[in-house]
């Protein structure tokens, strides 16, 4: 597939990475010359430095051959105009950023289709809705839910409580005697590095101290057991407090305000002013949220939740730290540079999120929705989770799961069949229309999907 993006900010250059490895041909548009050397070095891109509205950049570019046009700078009026722009010479599908809710809940009036957008995407919605699944199974560092929850996968921190430290998963299965949950990959810290090393582990693995080990469990039961396993309990969630004035904290507040108590701590006054006409549910604070002698005076050690979600990802860290320590149960920080994230976690914070890389990944998924079910990434892992289909004329009909010649760097998950979660083991034998959860390292990713086509 022939793809343009539209810059190569965080959002761009990760969906960059993500779509060179899937062997498309790539062309990312940008001013900034310094980000187009940074992508140019490091994937398998070609560049163009320019204008990604000016028809000649884009007749450079061969809009007139292009599949997709991804327009993802930080300019709402440059991704529109560049995909209205794109389609006009011959783009056939066209996704653009936005920062304006109402483009999203106004098609009644104005429908981004008739101008040659295909796709919209907001970040901060993405970011909001992450958050409400997060606080949802609050004892897990990350959450995704598959077929309307009927099979999970939760990430949790391996500590010192934990019954699973320091045994093997062959010395544990003992402890999972209903099949209630599967590990599906492990990743653990590396000395001197920011970067951890993610395991997709078989029987002789061991669980660690420090280990965020990931878990495909069935509703319920299952997440119960990991849960005790794991010495964790789920926490009822009712007060929140939210440090940040940043359209990702106004968002969630305005999401979560609906079902929880919110109190938001925001450092400029007119801003405050602002987000409080805006909240008419949610408590808005003037002050500084790191500041942990003003947030205990606001009740921070009430609080089941913090969420520290301002444009400054050291603020955050360290607001949430604050928080952690103070006894809050639940903890996320929003951090910025992607590449921090490994280290937040290491730190110390419960939980991390990041908006452009939940962005970047929906469009990916969106990419791919043809070949797969469902696509996620989870940050932090080297390794990639997708949700397919078993065709009639699949290989994994012929045999059982054990003979199969299935690469060592992934691992079947869960099955859903007729809408009943299944956790395969040896034995089992795959059936047409079957829906499997596969976690797998990139490089042996498209060689399981085959197996399942």
């Amino acid at each position: 597939m022939k793809i343009i993006i539209a810059g190569t900010g965080e959002v761009g250059f990760h969906l960059s990475k993500l779509l060179a490895q899937e062997e498309h041909d790539i062309v990312i548009i940008d001013n900034n010359e310094k980000a187009l050397e940074r992508a140019s070095k490091n994937l398998d891109v070609s560049t163009i430095k320019g204008d990604a509205t000016s028809l000649r950049v884009l007749e450079n570019a061969r809009a007139d051959r292009c599949d997709l046009l991804i327009a993802v700078t930080s300019s709402q009026q440059v991704n529109i105009l560049a995909c209205a722009i794109g389609k006009s010479l011959g783009v056939k599908k066209c996704i653009a950023r936005i920062s304006n809710t109402e483009l999203l809940h106004r098609k009644d009036t104005f429908n981004l289709e008739s101008i040659g957008i295909d796709k919209v995407i907001y970040p901060e919605t993405l970011g909001a809705n992450e958050i409400k699944t997060l606080l949802k199974e609050s004892a897990a560092t990350d959450a995704v839910e598959f077929d309307k929850g009927l099979l999970h996968l939760i990430g949790i921190m391996i500590d010192d409580n934990s019954a699973l430290k320091d045994k093997t998963l062959a010395e544990t299965a003992h402890l999972n005697p209903d099949i209630d949950f599967t590990t599906v990959a492990i990743v653990r810290e590396t000395t001197g590095e920011i970067k951890n090393e993610t395991i997709i582990p078989r029987s002789n693995n061991i669980f660690k101290e420090g280990d965020h080990a990931y878990f495909v469990a069935k509703s319920n039961q299952g997440i119960d057991r990991v849960l005790s396993l794991t010495g964790k309990k789920h926490a009822s969630i009712k007060n929140i407090m939210i440090y940040g004035g940043s359209d990702l904290a106004y968002i969630t507040a305005k999401h979560l305000s609906k079902k929880y108590n919110i109190k938001l701590i925001c450092e400029d006054r007119e801003n405050c002013e602002k987000l409080a006409d805006n909240l008419p549910n949610v408590m808005v604070l003037n002050g500084n949220g790191a500041d942990v002698n003003f947030l205990m005076d606001e009740g921070l050690d009430e609080m089941d939740a913090f969420l520290a979600l301002s444009n400054e990802t050291e603020k955050n860290i360290l607001a949430a730290l604050a928080a952690k320590e103070s006894g809050v149960k639940k903890t996320i920080s929003q951090v910025e540079n992607i590449d921090y994230i490994p280290l937040a976690q290491n730190m110390g914070v419960n939980t991390t999120i990041n908006i452009k890389y939940l962005a970047a990944n929906f469009i990916f998924k969106y990419i791919r929705e043809d070949e797969v079910i469902n696509f996620t990434l989870l940050q932090g892992v080297d390794a990639e989770v997708v949700e397919v289909e078993v065709k009639e004329n699949s290989k994994v009909l012929t045999n059982k799961l054990k003979d199969l010649d299935f690469p060592k760097s992934g691992v079947v998950g869960g099955v859903i069949r007729n809408n009943k979660p299944l956790l395969p083991r040896g034995d089992f034998e795959f059936e047409v229309k079957d829906r499997v959860i596969i976690v797998s390292k990139h490089e042996s990713l498209h060689s399981i999907e085959s197996m399942f086509k």
